[in-house]
């Protein structure tokens, strides 16, 4: 009887497992397919080797949003409005061996932080930038 209530219970550790799993793959899934978004890391500017957070970023009309790529939240970990959002750097990590992706060092009203993401993807970030309406004042380097 009690083999039998521990497999029971096994059984539903697995299912919790597989389903949260399936919820996750389902979201980053959906994410990805939307209009506008791309896969972009972050991690805060200062310390300098903190841990990178994998995501997906997501232009909107006055704001990028971020979700992290493994959770369950309903609504980004990150938003930034376009009028306080500034890129400061950006660098090649092709010394890194990443040659397929650009460091982005950005400002959001005094929150600095770090991106990391393709080039067509800092293409875009740029373009959506400096389409911003003419009253506000992007920087973009």
């Amino acid at each position: 009887m009690t083999v039998t209530l521990v497999g029971v219970a096994v059984c539903l550790v697995l299912a919790c497992a597989v389903a949260v799993f399936a919820l996750i793959a389902s979201r980053i899934r959906t994410l990805s397919g939307r209009v506008g978004s791309f896969e972009c890391a972050a991690r805060p500017a200062q310390p300098a080797d903190g841990p990178w957070v994998a995501g997906i970023a997501q232009y909107g009309a006055g704001r990028l949003d971020w979700w992290r790529s493994w959770s369950l939240a309903p609504r980004p970990s990150r938003s930034w409005r376009r009028a306080q959002f500034e890129v400061v750097g950006r660098v090649s990590l092709a010394g890194a061996g990443r040659g397929d992706l650009y460091l982005v060092r950005c400002r959001h009203l005094d929150d600095d932080f770090e991106l990391t993401m393709s080039p067509e993807a800092y293409a875009g970030l740029a373009s959506w930038l400096e389409a911003a309406p003419p009253s506000t004042v992007i920087r973009i380097i």
